[in-house]
């Protein structure tokens, strides 16, 4: 599959938007502020661009991450009916089912003729046995759909074929263990191919704390800053998904890179660095049992592919399951991170939920990849 050009936009809302873009080589790069005062717009300006661009013409499709996809279990042509019914998917999750429908509006207003693929980032976890699926509140609630659905599942989708391709179908068939760990974070375990367990649940909220999101927390908490600061179900929300992780924590960054920088001085980014790695460790060591051993961890996302000292943290303590790191292999963050006699191999696999994205595409409107 030939890339062509790719771009983000970014600080949408924030005053100073800015669409950058750039080929895959890196040697042709621009960027320009936009009209963005929100998603809408930055959609608008963001065609713009695309219209302009040599080759357009020649677009077969769009596809779209759609976070949320419940029951669904594969990628889908957009129809007006299934855009209505991920309309209703929205308060499962406000941040951001509405800005990826609006987008895949903006499209559909601008090139009714064009092709959309929406690609649900749940459907990787449908194969969770249902006692992996189940909350333990009453039962009345899972006829209104609230249960564990998990979420990166277009990068573990990516990263189990990279496996397959990098190791081999008798390692991608294995107890096998990933970990993506970038401004979201999460593990998924996986068995045979199929993905038995993950981290995040219900929400992308939970599990492993993240950049900003607090992770799993103790529901008396909520109850706890209510009776004491007053504090309402959104500013709750608000708290634990923009002001609480690493952030929340350190008090100064929600970046890996700068507390690690800082650690040394400030107690508060080592803490910080310190239960992100105890957090990531027991995951891991869960994730062992649930699988009845372990046979391949994967690092991915922007800490797993890119922080050798968190890496290593991570690792230590997990000897009792085989893990044996190699300091300089990891250092280099070369594919292959662990020693030649480690039971476990330790892989460094970079994402591409982009990839992953456009092969369902192709694969679900029959074209050439």
């Amino acid at each position: 599959m030939e890339r062509g050009f790719f771009g983000k936009v970014e600080r949408i809302g924030l005053g100073d938007a800015k669409l950058s873009y750039s080929d895959p080589t890196g040697s042709r790069r621009a960027s320009r502020g936009i009209a963005a005062a929100d998603l809408p717009s930055a959609a608008n300006s963001l065609m713009d661009w695309l219209e302009t661009q040599e080759g357009f013409e020649a677009v077969e499709a769009v596809g779209h991450r759609v976070v949320h996809g419940m029951k669904h279990m594969e990628p889908e042509k957009v129809t007006p009916e299934l855009l209505d019914e991920l309309h209703g998917f929205e308060l499962y999750d406000p941040d951001h089912m509405p800005g990826e429908l609006k987008l895949i509006e903006v499209f559909r207003q601008r090139h009714p003729k064009l092709s959309q693929v929406a690609c649900f980032d749940t459907a990787f976890h449908r194969s969770m046995p249902r006692v992996a699926k189940m909350l333990p509140i009453p039962r009345r609630y899972e006829a209104k759909g609230v249960q564990r659905y998990g979420f990166h599942g277009l990068s573990y989708a990516y990263l189990m074929e990279e496996l397959g391709r990098v190791a081999g179908a008798k390692a991608a068939q294995g107890r096998v263990i990933l970990g993506h760990l970038g401004n979201g974070a999460s593990l998924a375990a996986v068995r045979a191919g199929k993905c038995i367990d993950t981290s995040m649940g219900f929400t992308p909220t939970a599990g492993l704390l993240m950049s900003t999101r607090s992770g799993d927390l103790d529901p008396g908490v909520a109850a706890w800053l209510e009776r004491t600061e007053g504090m309402n179900a959104k500013k709750f929300y608000d708290m634990l998904n923009h002001e609480s992780g690493l952030l929340g924590v350190s008090e100064t960054s929600s970046d890996m890179r700068d507390l690690l920088s800082r650690e040394a001085e400030d107690v508060r980014a080592g803490e910080a660095v310190a239960l992100f790695c105890y957090q990531a460790r027991k995951w891991i060591g869960a994730y062992a049992a649930a699988l009845d051993g372990l046979d391949t961890l994967v690092f991915a996302g922007g800490i797993g592919e890119n922080a050798p000292p968190v890496r290593a943290r991570i690792c230590e303590g997990l000897g009792f399951l085989g893990i044996r790191l190699d300091e300089s292999r990891n250092a280099q963050s070369a594919a292959v991170i662990s020693t030649g006699d480690s039971q476990v191999a330790v892989r460094v696999i970079r994402t591409d939920e982009e990839v992953m994205i456009a092969r369902s595409v192709c694969r679900v409107l029959g074209l050439g990849a």
